[in-house]
């Protein structure tokens, strides 16, 4: 078996753990996920994770109802801790040691984001579960793991979202969308995509990193790894 990226980023949303909910942390869904998870680590790949708030609180709409930006922005990274947490749980109670580093200081239930100490934790073969987004409002969590991804030196960035890659329309609601195999970051950006933010796929095109988004589910991130075809590849 030859692994095609060796150490990843994993980015996730947090609607995905809220399972058939609207909101929440639903615990099969999060169990599901980290069985995702684990099949990868068993391969001997080198795993950091970003997780989205969304299913907690999302700073955007937050800020649409009139809460400050700012304001709204820091629960959205709170939101991304308890997920971090979940996640965390899970993953150990499935024999992966992991460390929660969050951009917020909280030193009682998590270590603080140190790029050292968290390149050390990924060569001991800990997941490395990046929270608290970048730590400042006005960054999506998206940046996060453009970020987390350059300063880590993954090999590449996997994007696990409920569909199997990234399409010219919503393929939930037309039919007739077609799907991209492979496209480039100019590209995506130009077709308004929506992929990621334009602050990430700066991050990710300057800095020469693979975006692979692919399913959450159905074996699609192992395949990724190894370089089997699966989801589209920006780049």
């Amino acid at each position: 078996m030859t692994l095609k990226y060796k150490r990843v980023l994993l980015k996730l949303s947090g609607e995905a753990l809220a399972g058939g909910h609207q909101t929440g942390i639903d615990p099969d869904t999060v169990a599901a996920v980290c069985a995702e998870i684990g099949a990868v680590l068993s391969m001997g790949v080198k795993m950091a994770l970003v997780i989205g708030g969304g299913n907690v609180f999302r700073g955007l709409s937050g800020s649409a109802k009139g809460m400050d930006r700012a304001s709204a922005d820091y629960m959205g990274m709170l939101a991304t801790v308890l997920n971090a947490l979940a996640v965390q749980d899970r993953l150990e109670k499935q024999g992966y040691p992991t460390r929660v580093m969050s951009a917020i200081n909280m030193k009682e239930i998590c270590e603080p984001f140190i790029r050292r100490r968290a390149m050390r934790h990924l060569e001991k073969g800990r997941v490395v579960i990046c929270a608290g987004g970048t730590g400042n409002p006005y960054f999506t969590t998206d940046t996060a793991a453009a970020l987390r991804g350059a300063e880590l030196k993954c090999d590449a960035i996997i994007k696990a979202t409920k569909v199997d890659g990234i399409y010219d329309k919503d393929p939930q609601k037309n039919k007739d969308a077609v799907k991209f195999d492979n496209i480039s970051y100019d590209e995506a950006l130009a077709k308004r995509l929506g992929v990621m933010d334009a602050t990430a796929f700066a991050l990710v095109r300057d800095n020469h990193i693979p975006l692979i988004v692919c399913r959450m589910f159905g074996g699609d991130i192992a395949k990724v790894v190894l370089g089997e075809a699966a989801g589209t590849t920006v780049g």
